[in-house]
């Protein structure tokens, strides 16, 4: 039973959470831990508390409050807890944060919670992908969730591509720096079969060649070409320059031939 002691904790927020969901708001510092708690044997976590937790991950006050204060952590605690518990009631709300959230390290805990919840997820985050009104970094972190499912359930592998590729078909409509993270996503699962959908998309140039590399070195990364077969790579001196000044000093993961979502950060709202 949700226990009914409701504690107020964070004046970043001043919303109030029943034990033992406030405790995640002083839990601790997420990047000075070395392993991933187990919540529910910890704290005494059960399913009766996911609407609050599913409240704490997606509570604005915090998420966009001081970053160095330890109640910032709260939401990536309670996803992490959503994630051990296969919470599938959280997968509509917490796909909203990959637009509302301007931050580092909660992305990576919602990628591994949709690759967790698996083919209950995919629904989800296809109707994202569809939504040209989400920013194409925000659209690729939905990307990135989907390939994590296909990494964590070899058996979804095939479904993934599909949606991944199929949104990768609207090339002409996508950013270039969006079909490039869709490109990436496709690499990390080596999906030789979304070949020519890629070469189209290369070929009327709306691919950003600076984020993914151009499709002599997709060829490579997809087996379907030796390095010795490939030109020396060489970028437009325009196209660098706007990546430099514009993209950069944002992806501090670093940048290659194949970007995946570890290379990748949203733009700042």
């Amino acid at each position: 039973m949700v226990t009914t002691e409701m504690v107020e904790i964070s004046n970043m927020s001043g919303s109030i959470y029943p034990s033992p969901v406030d405790k995640l708001l002083t839990y601790g510092d997420c990047s000075e831990m070395e392993t991933i708690p187990n919540y529910i044997q910890e704290l005494g976590f059960n399913t009766d508390h996911i609407p609050d937790l599913i409240r704490l991950a997606t509570d604005k006050g915090l998420n966009s409050g001081d970053i160095d204060t330890i109640e910032a952590w709260g939401p990536v605690h309670a996803v992490r807890v959503l994630n051990q518990l296969g919470a599938e009631a959280a997968i509509q709300p917490l796909v909203t944060l990959f637009h509302e959230l301007d931050d580092d390290w909660l992305p990576n805990e919602l990628f591994e919670f949709y690759g967790t919840i698996g083919a209950a997820a995919i629904p989800t985050l296809e109707a994202y992908l569809q939504d040209l009104s989400n920013d194409a970094y925000d659209l690729a972190d939905a990307a990135t969730s989907l390939r994590k499912i296909a990494e964590k359930h070899p058996d979804l592998r095939d479904r993934c591509i599909a949606v991944l590729t199929q949104r990768l078909e609207d090339f002409t409509k996508n950013d270039k720096e969006f079909n490039a993270f869709l490109i990436g996503e496709l690499l990390d699962l080596q999906a030789v079969e979304s070949a020519p959908v890629m070469e189209r998309a290369f070929a009327a140039n709306r691919v950003s060649t600076v984020i993914v590399g151009d499709w002599d070195m997709v060829q490579v990364d997809l087996g379907l070409k030796s390095r010795e077969e490939v030109p020396e790579r060489r970028f437009p001196v325009e196209e660098l320059i706007n990546f430099y000044q514009q993209e950069l000093p944002q992806v501090p993961r670093g940048f290659g031939p194949s970007v995946s979502s570890k290379q990748k950060k949203k733009k700042k709202k």
